[in-house]
Order: C-alpha cells, then structure tokens, then sequence
C-alpha cells in the first residue's frame, strides 16, 4: 500500500502556502484607500477605548490586535460578541470605537451587536473581505481586506484571510502609535515583565563590564593593540594615558581596513590609527540609550566613562540583548 505522506514535497506545500499568504498581503495591500485613513482617525480620535470584537479564527485574531494596541499605548479590549449580546455590552461607553472583524462580513453573532453598539455611542470600523457584506453596510468605516484564495487546499480553512486580517490590525496599531507622544520609554513601561524591557530599563553602570578589560596605553604600538584586542574577544581594545582617561579605540574594523590597506605595521603606534573622538557611555545613562547610539551608528560595544574621561567599563550589545555575559580570558 502507497504511503501518501511519503510521496508529499512538505517543503515545496510550505513554500506554497506561504506565497499564497504573500500574495493575499500584496493584494490587501494595494487594495487600501482613503477609508484606511478614516479608520486611522476615527481610532486616534477616539476619547474612549478601541473595542475589538470577532468570533471564531477571527476573534483570536482580534485579541491579538488589542493587544498589540494595549501594548503601542492605545486603550483597547477584546469583546467576544456572543459574550456581547449576553451582557457584557456593559463595558460599552459612548466614545469608544468598535473595530469589528469578519472576512464575510456575515458573522450572525457579530452583526446583531452593531446596532446596539452604535445606540450606546460606539462607532465602528469594520475590516473584511466583504465592502458590501451585511457587517459593511452597519459599519461606519469599511477596511477591506481581500483576499482571492486560502492557503488550504480547499480553500475553507481561515489562512490567508485571517493573516491579512491581523496585518491590517497591526498596521493600524503602528499608525495609532504614530499619532501620540509613545516613546520607548513608554513601551517599557507597558512590558515589565519582557526580558528586553527588563534590560533596557537597567542602568549602564549595572550591566558594563569593569574587570579585566581588553586596555592599552596610549603609546602602544599595533602589536599590542592587536595582542588585546585577541585576549579580550570583545572587538574593541580602549586606548587610554596614564591617569586612565580615555583617548580611541582601536576595533577589529581597523584591523581589516589597515590590512587591506597594506598599512597593518605592527611597530605601528596605535595613536595613528585609532578612532580619536568614539561615541561614549555614562554610568548612569540608561541601557535604552546605548541601544539608540549602537543601532544608530552600527556599533556593537561601547566604552563607558566618567565625567572626567576615565574608563569605568564596557558595554556590548549582548549585554543588551540578553545573550549571556561575555568573558574575558585571563
């Protein structure tokens, strides 16, 4: 007996379904319009919450999408509309704007609750694949989100439609983020609880490295340099005066550009080939702030300083991003 799964091409179907999914997105894409706007404004001018209701595949969909606007600084919720219609309309308040989500657009369960939502204040903005569906017809504001076929093979299963559903989702909440003053900072402070938020909220003086760092005096030559710069393993070797303060850096870039150059003498003073003027780091400055300077400047350690230029420390972007600890051999 043939063992059909045996014969299957499992990557060449992946690959499928993903350009499908692809080819849903483009087409949603270049199907947006000014009503994408107007959903935009409606959201950001809404004095209330951003209510996000759908049932099935799609209400999995839209409490990703609170969340993600929860999270980007847009008060929103999730309200399941069978929950709705029992009771929990409750949490409705004029000003609040609904954001209604069915590919048909002719979800029962969620169109009986438009009509009440619209009576207790709410407005609602619809994203369907359906403009001129029942949910379209009820809905103040229609995003459409088309899409020709799913990726199952008999074209039922919610696949593409709901992965174009949460892209709209996600480019609102983008959109919203952009219409207010949330910072980084801002960001942080809606996750406490992520390793990444954790970190960037710590102060560089908490997470540099102050022992046994890779460190040459400024009248050493490129053989020394490079000497440290092989025992630290870190990419960067500080080259300070004797009363310790700061004067370049010398990193592996320098190594590859001197060689390429013809210009890696080891006898070399280091002085003539360091970076003189480096970005820099205070103790007290947050992790956050490092990170903007590193993705900024495609930096991946920094040295920290004091007031007076003295190296304290050193600050790789591991550190920042959680990957462990670096050592330095002995």
């Amino acid at each position: 007996m043939n063992d059909p799964i045996a014969k299957r091409d499992w990557l060449a179907l992946a690959k499928e379904v993903l350009d499908i999914e692809i080819e849903g997105l483009s087409q949603v894409r270049d199907g947006l319009d000014e009503s994408f706007a107007l959903a935009v404004e409606m959201l950001a001018a809404c004095h209330g919450r951003v209510i996000v209701s759908g049932l099935g595949k799609s209400g999995l969909v839209g409490r990703k999408i609170a969340a993600t606007m929860s999270s980007t600084g847009t008060a929103a919720a999730f309200l399941h509309p069978v929950e709705g219609a029992h009771g929990d309309l409750g949490m409705i308040r004029p000003g609040d704007v609904v954001l209604a989500l069915s590919n048909s657009g002719e979800t029962d369960e969620l169109n009986a609750i438009v009509p009440s939502l619209k009576a207790m204040g709410a407005q609602v903005v619809a994203i369907t694949g359906n403009r001129d569906s029942t949910l379209g017809r009820l809905a103040d504001v229609v995003v459409q989100a088309k899409v020709a076929r799913e990726a199952c093979p008999l074209n039922l299963a919610p696949t593409a439609s709901t992965t174009a559903t949460l892209a709209v989702g996600d480019a609102l909440a983008v959109c919203l983020l952009q219409c207010k003053p949330f910072t980084e900072a801002d960001f942080r402070m809606c996750h406490p609880g992520g390793a990444l938020g954790q970190r960037l909220s710590r102060k560089v003086g908490d997470m540099m490295h102050t022992r046994n760092l890779p460190v040459v005096g400024a009248g050493s030559d490129l053989g020394a340099a490079m000497a440290e710069l092989n025992r630290g393993r870190l990419g960067m070797v500080a080259v300070v005066d004797r009363q310790g303060r700061l004067q370049g850096i010398f990193v592996d870039g320098d190594v590859r550009r001197l060689a390429m150059s013809n210009g890696l003498d080891m006898h070399r003073a280091v002085a003539e080939v360091m970076v003189k003027s480096p970005k820099t780091l205070r103790p007290e400055g947050k992790a956050a702030e490092a990170m903007d300077i590193m993705e900024a400047h495609q930096i991946t350690v920094l040295p920290v300083v004091d007031d007076t230029g003295v190296l304290l420390g050193m600050l790789h972007l591991h550190d920042l991003l959680g990957k462990g600890r670096l050592r330095f051999a002995t």
